[in-house]
C-alpha cells in the first residue's frame, strides 16, 4: 500500500466546552487530499461541534488547526470559506422563497458591472446540478416549492459551488431515497480524484464502509480510536459507538398473537399523487412501506393524515366509513402523523419542549379543558420516552435529532391514537437514538396501535416491518412478508418483477 500524502487539514489536541461543560476534549484527526474520512457517533459525541470548528462556526478551546500547511485561527465561517473549507449541514440552511441558483450563490453572486449577473449565476447553477446528475432540477426553481431530497440536493450544489479543497458532508443522505445515494457515490469519487478531501458524519454505516478510507469514532467528545475503513467491521464500529452488538438494532417483530382486527382500510384511494391504493393495517403490527422517491410513500402518509387528502376512495377505521379531509379531523378520528421534515414540519425551533408537545392536545382539546391535567400528562410522556433536556422550558432547536423526534412522538402519545404514521422516524439520528425510537414504536404496536411505518433506509424497514408494502407510481406495486430481502423490495420498487395482485 502506498504511503497517504501529507495532511490537507491536521487537528491536534482539540477542546471545546459550553457553560462549563466539556463537549470535545483532546481530539486529533487529519484529512489528506482526495480521502474521504468517516467521522461516526452517538448524537452528543461531539461530531457537530468539531465539523463547526473545522468549518470557523466556534473556535477551539484548546488544539490547534492546519489547513495546506499552514496553522489556521478563523474568524468565522467566511474564513473558512475563503480557505477552501466547504459544509453541506445536517439540517437545511436554505432560503425557501428564493431560486435555487439565488441560493446556491448566496454571498458570493457573479457579477457584472457591479450588478449580479443572473444569467451567468443560472448558468453556473446548472452545470453544478448536473455534475450530480439533478439535470432536471431547473436553476430557477423556488426552493421552497421543493421536496426535501431535491432541497438537499441544493445543499450539495451550494456547497460545491464554493470551490472547496476540503468539504465536510454532514449526514448529506439523511434525506435521500436509495437511487439518488447512488448519485451521490459518484459525486463523492469524483471530487476525490479532483484531489478534494472529505469529512463524512454519517449514522448510516453502509454508506460509511461504501466510501470511507478511514473512520473516526468519537464518544462523549473524546476520540476512541481511528481506522482504516477495510480494516474494520460494523460490529467493531457500532461496539465502540454505544458499546452494544450491532445484532440489537431492532427489537423482535411481532407473533401472530400480538396482531388484532383491522383497524384501517383503503380501498381505491387516489387522489393527484396516488392512484387505486388498496391497503389493510391491522392492530399491534407495524406495516413498512418502502420505494424510491417519488413513488408515493410519503404521499400516503398525507392523504391519510387529510394533509393531501384522497378524493377517491374509501376509508375506514374500526369498520365505519371515515372521511380525513383535514389533519384535524384525522386526529379526532384517532390518527397521529410524524412527518418526514422534523425542521420544517415537525417543530417549532424557537418554541420550548413542552409547548412543542403540547401543540396537537392545543389543536384538538378546548383551552379550558383540563389544562393542568393536560400539562401533567405531557410531562410524564416527555419523561417516558426520556427526552434529554435541560428543562421542559429549553427551546427545541437546542436539542438532538433523536430528542427532537422524542418530543413529537410525547406530543401525539398524548392524544392517545389508535394509528400511528411514521414518515422517516429515524432520519438524521444516530445510532443509539434510533434504537430508542425503534423500541418505542415496537412498544407502542405491542400495546394495540397500528403502525404504518415508511424508511428509505433498507434495513431499518426490513428490521422493523412485520408486513411490507412497496409503492410505485403512486400504486401499490407488492407486498412482502417479514423476512423479505432488499432485493425484493428493489425488484418491487423499479418494476423488475410483475406487480402483486393488491
Amino acid at each position: 500500500m502506498s504511503a497517504r500524502p501529507p495532511a490537507l487539514l491536521t487537528l491536534r489536541g482539540i477542546g471545546k466546552s459550553f457553560f462549563g461543560v466539556r463537549v470535545l476534549d483532546g481530539v486529533d484527526l487529519d484529512v489528506a487530499p482526495g480521502e474521504v474520512h468517516a467521522v461516526v457517533g452517538e448524537n452528543g459525541a461531539g461530531k457537530s461541534t468539531l465539523m463547526k470548528i473545522v468549518s470557523g462556526g466556534y473556535a477551539p478551546d484548546t488544539g490547534t488547526i492546519e489547513f495546506a500547511g499552514q496553522p489556521r485561527v478563523f474568524g468565522g465561517p467566511r474564513d473558512a470559506q475563503r480557505a477552501g473549507i466547504g459544509i453541506i449541514h445536517q439540517e437545511f440552511n436554505l432560503l425557501p422563497e428564493r431560486t435555487v441558483a439565488e441560493n446556491v450563490y448566496l454571498g458570493h453572486e457573479p457579477k457584472r458591472r457591479g450588478l449580479v449577473d443572473r444569467r451567468q449565476m443560472l448558468s453556473r447553477t446548472a452545470e453544478l446540478l448536473a455534475t450530480i446528475g439533478e439535470t432536471d432540477l431547473p436553476a430557477e426553481a423556488v426552493v421552497g416549492r421543493l421536496g426535501v431530497a431535491q432541497q438537499q440536493v441544493v445543499e450539495i450544489a451550494k456547497a460545491l459551488a464554493l470551490d472547496a479543497r476540503l468539504l465536510i458532508m454532514d449526514e448529506p443522505t439523511a434525506a435521500l431515497a436509495d437511487h439518488e445515494v447512488e448519485l451521490l457515490y459518484g459525486l463523492v469519487r469524483r471530487l476525490q480524484q479532483q484531489g478534494i478531501g472529505l469529512l463524512y458524519v454519517s449514522h448510516r454505516l453502509t454508506e460509511v464502509f461504501d466510501l470511507s478510507d478511514r473512520i473516526t469514532v468519537l464518544k462523549d467528545g473524546r476520540l476512541v480510536r481511528t481506522m482504516p475503513t477495510a480494516d474494520a467491521t460494523a460490529e467493531d464500529v457500532v461496539r465502540q459507538m454505544v458499546g452494544r452488538e450491532l445484532s440489537s438494532y431492532y427489537p423482535d417483530r411481532a407473533v401472530p398473537a400480538d396482531i388484532g382486527a383491522v383497524r384501517l382500510t383503503v380501498r381505491g384511494g387516489g387522489n393527484r399523487k396516488l392512484r387505486d391504493v388498496d391497503l389493510d393495517l391491522r392492530a399491534g403490527e407495524v406495516l413498512g412501506i418502502g420505494g424510491l422517491q417519488g413513488s408515493g410513500r410519503s404521499a400516503l402518509a398525507r392523504a391519510l393524515f387529510g394533509v393531501e387528502p384522497f378524493t377517491s376512495g374509501v376509508v375506514t377505521i374500526d369498520g365505519r366509513p371515515t372521511r380525513l379531509r383535514s389533519p384535524r379531523a384525522a386526529t379526532r378520528a384517532g390518527l397521529a402523523y410524524v412527518t418526514e421534515d422534523r425542521k420544517g414540519e415537525g417543530i417549532v425551533g424557537r418554541q420550548s419542549v413542552l409547548d412543542n408537545a403540547l401543540l396537537a392536545s392545543r389543536a384538538v382539546v378546548p383551552a379550558r379543558s383540563g389544562r393542568a391535567a393536560r400539562t401533567a400528562r405531557v410531562r410524564e410522556l416527555l419523561a417516558a420516552v426520556e427526552v434529554r433536556a435541560a428543562g421542559d422550558d429549553q427551546e427545541i432547536r437546542f436539542l438532538s435529532g433523536g430528542n427532537q423526534q422524542k418530543v413529537v412522538l410525547a406530543r401525539w402519545l398524548a392524544l392517545d391514537p389508535l394509528i400511528l404514521l411514521f414518515d422517516e422516524p429515524t432520519r438524521g439520528i444516530d445510532v443509539g437514538a434510533k434504537s430508542a425510537i425503534h423500541d418505542l414504536v415496537r412498544r407502542l404496536a405491542r400495546a394495540g396501535a397500528a403502525v404504518l411505518m415508511i424508511s428509505s433506509e433498507l434495513p431499518e424497514l426490513l428490521g422493523m416491518s412485520d408486513r411490507l408494502l412497496v409503492m410505485r407510481d403512486g400504486r401499490v406495486a407488492g407486498e412482502l412478508p417479514a423476512g423479505a430481502t432488499e432485493e425484493d423490495v428493489l425488484a418491487l420498487a423499479v418494476g423488475t418483477v410483475r406487480e402483486a395482485a393488491a
